[in-house]
């Protein structure tokens, strides 16, 4: 989001390179893509690149936000790519330089770390390509643009979340386990803030006491689990797990299950992903956050297409860049705290099926629930 916007000038319409992808290798072949143009609207205007970090740290970049951008896209007209470097820096790279060599005017980017997002930003930049920050902010990047949500209010409410979970358990002086995100992602920077604001004054006043405190590199699954079984070990009576996202959380969930403790060891998260709800509903889980990515896509989606237009669209807001100083224009959106009780809202957003959560065992809890 930054001061620099270049002005567009108009391209002609030309169909997006699709990139096909499994995980894990370098290069492109690493991508998942999908692309489209639109043969009126895209004559008059450039065509919009999006990458996606991954599809493993979270469901809901391809579950949510892919489908969100397209769907905004398509309305508008413009012609788009979009693909999944699926946690790859070199693909990310390779990504970007491809998206804009095939006609990119306007680029969208999750980065994986700040400084492979500041490359590509800066490559973007040099080739007269307008940038957006989404979701994650790049340090010292200087993209255009940055639409995300209050992330340390996403972390405000999960850290106030972890203590009402406590205090309906009336838990006595709980040792807290922090399994925090990736150390590269700002993200993660702006949710510990968030929490960590809410859990030190009960720390200090002895009301809780701190436990292990770890991030888990790229937000990876597999060794959240690992780092939380040796926090379990080090600490056998922890008593509360603040978890950065649904997949953290159920990390955590598992471990708790081998030691019989689940449900007894309040657990959060973040995303509303299917399964973190479903984790609320049995009880492993006593809270995510909802964010709803359509509405950030949207917000996303609108600017991108007005660069892709060549207009100069202006943000409500602006969020100052820690590493440059610099503001940058901003939407910032919302979050909502889900406990069992709210559960609904996040279906009756649309955001989740009924037919995708309530599925075998957890029928009946979704009636219990009120789920429609």
């Amino acid at each position: 989001m930054r001061k620099g916007i270049l002005s567009l000038t108009a391209a002609a319409a030309v169909l997006a390179l699709g990139l096909t992808a499994c995980g894990g290798n370098s290069g492109p072949t690493s991508s998942t893509s999908s692309a489209s143009s639109s043969a009126s609207s895209s004559q008059k205007a450039g065509k919009i690149g999006v990458i996606l970090p991954d599809s493993k740290s979270s469901a809901r970049w391809e579950t949510a936000d892919r489908k969100y951008l397209e769907e905004a896209f398509k309305a508008a007209g413009v012609a788009y790519d979009i693909q999944n470097a699926q946690n790859d820096k070199t693909a990310f790279q390779t990504i970007a330089d491809q998206m804009i060599t095939n006609g990119a005017t306007v680029l969208m980017i999750v980065n994986l770390d700040s400084g492979t997002g500041k490359t590509v930003i800066d490559k973007a930049k040099s080739q007269g390509v307008a940038t957006i920050d989404y979701d994650r902010l790049t340090l010292g990047g200087g993209a255009a643009y940055y639409v995300s949500f209050d992330n340390t209010k996403v972390g405000t409410l999960q850290g106030e979340g972890l203590v009402k979970c406590l205090t309906d358990k009336k838990a006595s002086k709980p040792i807290i386990a922090e399994l925090n995100g990736s150390p590269t992602d700002n993200n993660a920077t702006l949710f510990k803030a968030g929490y960590d604001g809410v859990l030190k004054p009960k720390y200090d006043s002895g009301d809780f006491v701190k436990g292990p405190d770890q991030s888990v590199p790229d937000w990876d699954n597999t060794q959240a689990g690992t780092i939380f079984e040796q926090m379990l070990t080090s600490a056998p009576k922890i008593a509360g797990v603040l978890a950065a996202n649904d997949g953290l959380g159920n990390a955590a969930i598992t471990v708790l299950k081998k030691n019989n403790l689940n449900g007894k060891v309040p657990v959060t998260g973040q995303d509303a992903t299917v399964q973190g709800l479903q984790n609320i509903l049995v009880g492993d889980q006593c809270m995510t956050v909802y964010k709803a990515v359509k509405k950030e896509a949207d917000a996303a989606a609108k600017l991108a297409v007005a660069l892709a237009k060549g207009e100069k669209p202006t943000a409500s807001g602006s969020v100052k860049d820690p590493q440059s100083g610099q503001d940058v224009p901003s939407e910032l959106l919302d979050p909502q705290a889900i406990y069992l009780d709210n559960v609904k809202d996040v279906v009756a957003d649309g955001y989740v099926t009924k037919q995708e959560l309530c599925t075998g065992d957890f029928t009946a809890k979704c009636t219990e629930a009120g789920i429609q």
